[in-house]
């Protein structure tokens, strides 16, 4: 092997450049590969696409999502779905009222051999996350998740460990059930980029539902069902490098700031959106546009993500609920009154 040459002092040094700009054909075939995650998915559960495209979003902002509903519409098979399609590692924890902090983070175990403690990784530990009825354990134990969604990070004795990349937290709650739950505070609400709503499926698709599992469809085999992997973790990187190049006009910037102010003044909330909301709602509309084929901002993007990133934001004042006002009327009115930028 020959020694490597090395310039003289007198020679100037190429300047550095950075890593090239994707081309066009590139990010087209980036994008394609999310679009098809929706198809995969769909091999398993009918409907349900604003779900799967709100987790989509979430993976590509560094987001987590919530998932309302009742039991029975797929919730766990949605994101068992995702994560078969992306080829990522999944945990599913069933949060329940003795669950303890160290049951998710992981904890340190005594080596009687050895006569150390070692740390056992907990389910945290994983890319995709499903904490099913987080509202079922105790503060406590939903307070251990906090660090992990901010910080991508579990501390345990003193020494911080950090959680893979991508990483992301879907949790599910039931709306209607109440009795033996523990309401999520403001503070860890706070921390979920979107809260969607997944309905009951329609006449034509619980149909569809029902003719799969006459055929044989076993929700536990998803290779069984066709789906496979079509993107990874790479992907998800790369695709985030190329969300945050998506530009917003100070016009829809403004737009966005408004929606959050409006929020805090309108007489039927008692809690508005905060900046962290507002950003919150930009970074979800940037990663809209990305999948919609896109490198702007449009004020559509921002209306379409309002609902899912301001709702588990803000608070009904008591009044405004007896008189059976919702949350969404409230926002959709909001929409409806502040001026769109042209």
């Amino acid at each position: 092997m020959t020694e490597p040459h090395i310039a003289s002092q007198h020679t100037q040094e190429a300047p550095r450049r950075g890593p090239a700009a994707p081309t066009a054909q590139e990010v087209y075939l980036l994008r394609d590969k999310f679009q098809q995650v929706r198809g995969q998915v769909a091999k398993a559960v009918v409907g349900q696409d604003t779900a799967v495209t709100s987790v989509l979003i979430g993976l590509l902002v560094r987001g987590h999502v919530l998932l309302e509903g009742v039991p029975g519409v797929a919730k766990t098979l949605l994101v068992r779905a995702i994560s078969a399609s992306l080829s990522l590692d999944t945990a599913r924890v069933q949060f329940t009222p003795d669950l303890m902090p160290g049951d998710v983070t992981g904890s340190l175990v005594y080596d009687s051999k050895t006569g150390d403690f070692s740390f056992r990784e907990g389910p945290v530990f994983t890319n995709l996350m499903l904490a099913d009825e987080i509202n079922r354990t105790p503060p406590k134990t939903q307070a251990s998740l906090l660090e992990a969604m901010e910080e991508r990070q579990v501390s345990v004795d003193g020494i911080s460990r950090p959680l893979p990349d991508p990483f992301l937290v879907a949790a599910t709650q039931n709306p209607v059930e109440y009795e033996g739950t523990y309401p999520l505070p403001e503070a860890q609400l706070d921390r979920f980029l979107l809260k969607v709503h997944l309905d009951l499926p329609h006449r034509g698709e619980e149909i569809e539902v029902i003719r799969r599992h006459a055929a044989g469809f076993n929700p536990s085999d998803l290779a069984g069902a066709g789906v496979t992997a079509v993107a990874g973790a790479a992907d998800v990187l790369a695709a985030r490098e190329q969300v945050r190049q998506v530009s917003i006009a100070d016009e829809v910037l403004a737009y966005i700031v408004d929606l959050a102010r409006a929020t805090r003044e309108t007489p039927s909330f008692q809690l508005g959106v905060s900046p962290r909301g507002a950003t919150a709602l930009m970074n979800a509309s940037r990663a809209w546009a990305w999948l919609s084929g896109r490198d702007f901002i449009t004020p559509d993007d921002v209306k379409a993500l309002a609902p899912a990133c301001l709702r588990h934001r803000v608070s009904l004042r008591p009044e405004a609920a007896m008189d059976g006002v919702s949350i969404d009327d409230v926002l959709q009115s909001i929409l409806a009154t502040v001026p769109v930028p042209r």
